[in-house]
Formats: structure tokens, sequence, C-alpha cells
């Protein structure tokens, strides 16, 4: 599964979680727990392995680059 489509079922569960929560407190609570802890979930799901997309393509690109940087000073 990928880091960003894990990140969103993460924030989906925590919202369905704090909808009962959020009826007896303002709307904006619920949105500020979750912007607040988002970021240590996307830690979490990093540590374990996974990794977002954009991270992922701008290492491809590196990885890219270095592989023709090789190439020339072969020759």
């Amino acid at each position: 599964m990928e880091n960003e489509n894990l990140t969103d079922v993460l924030k989906k569960i925590i919202e369905k979680e704090l909808k009962n929560l959020s009826l007896m407190m303002p709307k904006s609570f619920a949105k500020e727990i979750v912007n607040k802890i988002s970021p240590q979930i996307e830690n979490i799901i990093e540590n374990n392995g996974y990794v977002k997309r954009s991270k992922y393509k701008n290492l491809e690109r590196i990885i890219d680059d270095l592989e023709l940087r090789i190439k020339e000073l072969e020759k």
C-alpha cells in the first residue's frame, strides 16, 4: 500500500473515531487534533519502511543521475 494512501486511510479512521467526540466539541477541534497527529503518523509509517511517492520519485531521479554519471566516467 502506498504511503499516501495509508496515511489517508489512517486519517479517515481517526476522523471517524473522533466524530462522536466532535458532536460534543466544536468541529474545528477534531480537525486540529488530526492535523497535529498526522505528522506523527507519517513518521511511524516511514519508520516501518514506507516512503511517500514524492520522496520515492526524488530518490529514483537521483539514482538515475548517478548511474548516468558512472556510465560517463567509465567511458
